[in-house]
């Protein structure tokens, strides 16, 4: 039988490294699971409270708004307001998405079609590269280093490209790479996008898990951004709320309208209880991200400290809950499934093979600090052994 859409889809290949670990669990093996970017910690306990206490009113148990409701609208808004120093109207600059994954999909249907194209950062978060090919669209890859070299690259990749791109997709603190960006940054693509017409859609993800004093920039910080730029904020990172399924699409109202409309025709939104939760989380847990933040930057250090020292030299990450580490030197040539399958077999440590973020991410692998301290330490032991030639 055939299919439409999936038939292009590349091979998963995160499901080898998925496969090697059952099997080698399977055996009795211990593996330190430091690959799909699962968080780990737990949800805040007010939310919790509140999800029980919503969900035992049947009233809550009814078709909810796929807008989401009023009162979660306006906290996204107090939240960017306090965080950012950014005004959105609750009304019209705010959505409520199932996740961003799904917000940045369907938002790609309403502002892509076949004849399109789209400017994504390679390597990438897969959602970043498929979802506009779902639209039909054509994807033009920009190599992704720094922030300046990516700016210039982003530019000659909109200047050479025909059809010109009408959309670029952006996300920093960067999933895979932990790139990041400064307000100058913004700056520079909003001015960009104002001067070609073009619609900046950014994912913010990583909004709240900068190191080091480093704080990311929200897009709608830049004045005029609302114009050009629409931005993606999710409670999974930042208040450890991943398996409930909250999101929300701010910024440029005529965009937040279309994926209204489009929605309307898709969903009822979440289920209200977790709406519900997710408004008081917002409203009062505000301390959340920043504890959050502390205990990733404590795994951050805990892994580049340790593999320095066995000799895997690398640069700490500024942001994310991510390290993207080089293949050392020795085991290069071996691509980034082969030495990522080795690290499963051998060490008994999981981590995300490169390629598996595009073309651009071969030669490296992607750590997820997903495991506390002590398991970080068990990990480095690990690859200590199974790889002797480090530093060599």
């Amino acid at each position: 039988m055939e299919f439409r859409r999936i038939n292009a889809l590349p091979p998963y290949v995160f499901t080898i490294i998925d496969s090697l670990k059952v099997e080698a669990r399977r055996a009795g093996e211990d593996i330190v699971d430091l690959g799909f970017g699962n968080p780990d910690l737990p949800s805040p306990d007010l939310a919790i409270e509140k999800l029980a206490e919503a969900a035992r009113n049947p009233r809550n148990h009814r078709y909810s708004a796929s807008r989401g409701i009023p009162k979660l609208r306006a906290a996204i808004a107090g939240l960017y307001l306090r965080r950012f120093g950014v005004e959105l109207d609750p009304e019209t600059e705010v959505i409520n998405t199932i996740g961003a994954k799904e917000g940045f999909s369907h938002l790609m249907w309403t502002l892509l079609q076949p004849g399109d194209a789209a400017l994504v950062p390679s390597p990438s978060y897969p959602i970043h590269l498929y979802a506009p090919l779902f639209a039909g669209s054509e994807v033009r890859e920009i190599p992704l280093s720094t922030g300046e070299d990516f700016f210039d690259a982003m530019q000659e990749r909109w200047e050479y490209s025909w059809p010109k791109p009408r959309v670029i997709v952006l996300s920093f603190p960067h999933n895979p790479t932990t790139t990041c960006v400064d307000l100058e940054f913004m700056q520079k693509v909003v001015d960009f996008a104002h001067e070609r017409d073009v619609v900046l859609v950014h994912d913010f993800a990583y909004a709240d898990l900068g190191f080091d004093g480093y704080s990311p920039p929200s897009i709608l910080e830049v004045p005029g951004a609302k114009d050009v730029a629409v931005e993606l904020y999710s409670m999974t990172k930042s208040f450890s709320m991943a398996g409930w399924r909250v999101a929300f699409l701010v910024g440029n109202p005529e965009i937040v309208a279309a994926l209204a409309k489009l929605k309307s025709y898709l969903d009822y939104g979440t289920f209200q209880p977790i709406q519900i939760a997710a408004t008081v989380t917002l409203n009062e847990a505000h301390d959340h991200p920043a504890v959050v933040r502390e205990i990733y930057q404590r795994r951050r250090d805990a892994l580049c400290g340790g593999l320095s020292r066995i000799g895997w030299e690398m640069e700490p990450p500024r942001g994310t809950m991510f390290a993207w580490a080089p293949i050392p030197e020795p085991y290069r040539a071996e691509g980034s499934v082969e030495f990522a399958s080795r690290l499963v077999r051998e060490a008994n440590v999981a981590v995300s093979p490169g390629v598996g973020f595009g073309p651009g991410g071969e030669g490296h692998v992607r750590f997820a600090l997903i495991e506390n301290e002590h398991r970080i330490a068990q990990a480095i032991r690990g690859l200590r052994e199974a790889l002797p030639d480090l530093g060599a």
